[in-house]
């Protein structure tokens, strides 16, 4: 990125925040402290109000804390402030007046958090979600060897949650891209949106394992050995087992779904997860199911309204921001 805001500036903007910081990578500590800081940056610009951690204080709790990232959550619901289009908030509206079976989802976050991947998925694709030629057009541009036809665009989706059929897990897509195959089946392209994340290790569940073991063996997409890598504590396991949802669909006892690819999204400045993509597609002997793309990519592909494209770079891309040192 270019130069990173300092200590004094960030504390002055009440975006000094310990979590932004990821140990012994100070690259990555300045561009997650370099996006809150734009954050507020904007919500100022914008004159919105502050929020505060917790999101919602608590009436006899300790006294809540300014965030310069952050609004109200009263004024962020009433308002729709943190979405940039209408269709994104009806998108984003739409998506919290229903819920899948086992969902989890933070609606707080979702509303009140500018920093939110999830609130970024609606900016981003929410115009396609309104209207599903023009999310077909869109998709084949950006995939141009995705079968079928759009004809369904969800966000925070899931086939099945706690599904022994699916996953038997809690992963869903940020976004997910449904395409009609004409012959009654189905594809998919899901989309898992990283903003101001990073590569945080995590362990898959091990009473779960034996079944994430299971679709990596039948999709046949793992090079020998690849899954020892993941299938403890990594960086990597948390992208396994959102790829793992995707492969498990075609699997799926009823036939539904034919074709499948799942595609990180994330700005090019984000080195941690761009990494964390390369690493990771290194474990696969068939990559026709796996895809990364920074969200630049997206934007410069002309498959968006121009409107929706300047207003996205304003309040997520600073000046700079694909500059990251890795």
């Amino acid at each position: 990125m270019g130069e990173a805001p300092s200590q004094q500036e960030l504390q002055a903007a009440y975006c000094w925040e310990a979590d932004d910081e990821v140990s012994r990578r100070p690259a990555m500590t300045e561009f997650r402290r370099s996006l809150r800081y734009h954050q507020a940056q904007w919500r100022e610009a914008n004159g919105h109000p502050i929020g505060s951690q917790p999101i919602v204080p608590r009436p006899h709790g300790k006294p809540a804390r300014p965030v310069g990232s952050r609004l109200p959550l009263a004024y962020a619901r009433e308002t729709g402030a943190n979405f940039l289009t209408a269709n994104a908030l009806e998108a984003a509206r739409a998506r919290t007046a229903v819920t899948e079976p086992h969902q989890s989802f933070d609606h707080q976050r979702l509303w009140a958090d500018l920093l939110s991947s999830s609130a970024m998925a609606f900016n981003l694709f929410g115009d396609l979600a309104a209207d599903l030629e023009f999310a077909d057009w869109a998709v084949h541009r950006w995939w141009p060897d995705a079968p079928g036809t759009v004809d369904a665009v969800r966000f925070a989706h899931s086939p099945g949650r706690f599904d022994p059929a699916y996953l038997n897990s809690l992963r869903a897509f940020d976004v997910a891209f449904v395409l009609d195959l004409g012959d009654g089946t189905r594809g998919i392209v899901g989309v898992d949106t990283n903003y101001h994340e990073w590569a945080k290790p995590e362990t898959p569940k091990p009473s779960n394992l034996w079944r994430y073991l299971e679709v990596a063996e039948r999709s046949g997409v793992f090079g020998p050995g690849s899954t020892d890598a993941v299938k403890g504590r990594s960086a990597l396991a948390e992208m396994w087992l959102e790829h793992l949802l995707l492969l498990s669909m075609p699997q799926h006892v009823s036939g539904t779904w034919r074709w499948g690819r799942f595609v990180v999204v994330h700005p090019a400045g984000n080195t941690d997860v761009a990494d964390a993509c390369a690493r990771y597609q290194a474990l696969l002997v068939d990559q026709s199911t796996f895809a990364s793309v920074t969200v630049e990519d997206l934007l410069d592909t002309p498959a968006l309204p121009t409107p929706t494209v300047a207003a996205f770079r304003d309040r997520y891309l600073p000046e700079g921001a694909s500059g990251a040192a890795a």
